[in-house]
């Protein structure tokens, strides 16, 4: 048998991951406003470096958020597999809310800004159908309400961008603990929180409010 070749990396590949990486990093952390400069800075190249690879500062941004929307797709996509159909919506919202939660105004605008992104209007568009596919089949189970749609479950992941905490560990169970209270109402028949036992509310340690 042949034995396979790898081919070695050039600088160029070696640039544009680290440009990446930078990308995601900064627009993450500062928002889509942040400076193509300092990109750039991050990656530890020029500028003009960082314009070789990416002509516009908004290829540059969808590039580095390819990963992040592949990455929704591909948890509504696993709710679609779930042979149970509430149990595929239930990990769909968890798994959306937890993965898009938080209270930074700088995420909420590289959300948004993801949002109009034409770049993206496939993979949303591909999700929005999934998402629909899975709650007609949670109704159709009799598990999920007759009045939820697909406006529910989006103002469920806008819910939980609003979670201020005191540690990320801590933002990440109240976000999990907020989806759970919301994916109950959502139930035709609630059922009990498997994270608390009755009349024992969830612990609020690490929770800020306004």
């Amino acid at each position: 048998m042949g034995t396979e070749v790898r081919r070695p990396r050039t600088d160029a590949e070696d640039n544009r991951d680290r440009i990446l990486a930078a990308a995601l990093l900064v627009f993450t952390a500062e928002g889509s406003s942040a400076p193509v400069r300092e990109v750039a800075r991050r990656a530890r190249v020029g500028v003009a470096t960082v314009y070789r690879h990416f002509p516009t500062k908004q290829a540059l941004f969808d590039a580095a958020f390819t990963e992040d929307m592949t990455l929704c797709t591909a948890i509504v996509q696993e709710g679609l597999a779930a042979p149970d159909p509430w149990q595929g919506l239930a990990l769909a919202v968890k798994r959306l809310v937890t993965t898009h939660g938080g209270a930074d105004p700088r995420v909420a605008a590289v959300h948004a800004h993801l949002a109009r992104s034409a770049a993206f209007a496939p993979a949303r568009e591909q999700a929005v159908r999934d998402l629909r596919e899975l709650i007609r089949r949670a109704k159709e189970s009799g598990a999920l309400r007759e009045d939820v749609g697909l406006d529910d479950v989006v103002l469920t992941m806008q819910a939980g961008r609003g979670i201020r905490a005191a540690s990320p560990a801590a933002q990440a169970a109240a976000t999990r603990r907020l989806a759970e209270l919301i994916l109950q109402s959502f139930r035709a028949v609630p059922r009990t929180s498997p994270s608390s036992a009755p009349g024992q509310p969830a612990s609020g340690r690490g929770v800020r409010t306004p």
